[in-house]
């Protein structure tokens, strides 16, 4: 396998199992061969690099994008409109949490799905979320259940806004506006950057890094997403879905770290988009909580009062004193 590296284009994240048959993960030798353990260490040092600078950086890196903080006390509710809108749209296609998990039948099938319905509707209101938000998370073992445990880490971004809406809820006044402690949003954060991380992460192992015949499967059926081929390069499948697997690990740990949120988001977000038109309305359903959390790092990042909470980690005795009140 050779690799006539590109200079970081990235290739185009996508779900395989939303638009081509489900194939079983577990293919570790090609994780294991050399160009796929490679990237993946170019991957976590630049990841690790990318913090290290930020952390000099004691202000937002776009000044331009200052604006965008006015939006912060809001951000709660509209990240409730985008899980609610999201459940509502999955359930009324017949899908449970993801748009690849639409096979259930029979009664039990039928509750979920109007559970699911209804947790949606309840989000979009804007009442007392914490509790519909709790409700989210409890449908993870239904989830588990009918999908698999892998489901579970690939749907870890609807997790992630769910607990960041346990913890700060939108406000009780008529527009929602949320002035959270300065603790509790840093967890919230946190939690919202390790669900989006997660479900990334997971899904470049599950989808391309241990199942390239799938992912290889995808680029058969959808040679568009091949965007080396826009540029003139030539590569093979294996190599393709290797730098797509490095790409979506890259995202991931990069919204993990909290690093640059503005930049980070805004380079995310054009391979995120670009899939809109190949995929329409089954891409953009499936990534409306990650399009919400984006959002929610770029206003968090874009504020002089906020950015610090977006990249904060926890220490012991932060985990000791803040998680039990965090939800109190």
């Amino acid at each position: 396998m050779t690799l006539p590296l590109p200079a970081l284009v990235p290739a185009l994240p996508t779900h395989e199992r939303w638009f081509v048959e489900s194939q079983q993960a577990g293919d570790w030798s090609f994780f294991l061969s050399p160009l796929p353990l490679t990237l993946t260490a170019a991957v976590v040092a630049v990841a690790v690099a990318w913090r290290l600078v930020a952390l000099r950086v004691d202000r937002p890196e776009l000044p331009v994008l200052r604006p965008l903080g006015r939006l912060v006390p809001w951000v709660p509710r509209l990240l409730g409109i985008h899980l609610g809108v999201a459940l509502l749209a999955l359930a009324a296609t017949g899908a449970f949490i993801t748009p690849s998990n639409d096979h259930l039948e029979g009664a039990g099938g039928t509750a979920l799905l109007l559970v699911e319905a209804a947790l949606g509707i309840w989000l979009v209101t804007g009442w007392q979320l914490r509790t519909a938000a709790a409700l989210v998370l409890g449908l993870a073992p239904a989830l588990a259940a009918v999908a698999g445990l892998t489901a579970l880490g690939e749907c870890a971004n609807l997790a992630a806004v769910a607990a960041f809406l346990v913890v700060v809820p939108p406000g009780p006044d008529a527009h929602g506006a949320a002035h959270p402690s300065r603790a509790h949003l840093r967890w919230a954060l946190l939690w919202l950057r390790l669900g989006v991380g997660t479900a990334l992460i997971v899904l470049a192992f599950s989808e391309k890094l241990t199942n390239p015949a799938m992912a290889v499967d995808t680029l058969e059926r959808y040679p568009a997403l091949d965007v080396f081929s826009l540029a003139g390069l030539s590569l093979s499948p294996e190599t393709f879905v290797a730098i797509a697997g490095a790409t979506e690990l890259l995202f991931g740990l990069l919204v993990i770290s909290g690093a640059f949120p503005q930049v980070a988001v805004l380079v995310a977000m054009v391979p995120f988009n670009a899939t809109l038109l190949l995929f329409g309305q089954t891409e953009m359903v499936g990534h409306l909580p990650v399009y919400g959390v984006f959002l929610a790092l770029l206003v968090y990042g874009s504020s002089e009062d906020t950015f610090r909470a977006v990249r904060w980690l926890p220490r012991r005795s932060a985990r000791r004193a803040v998680v039990p009140a965090a939800v109190a």
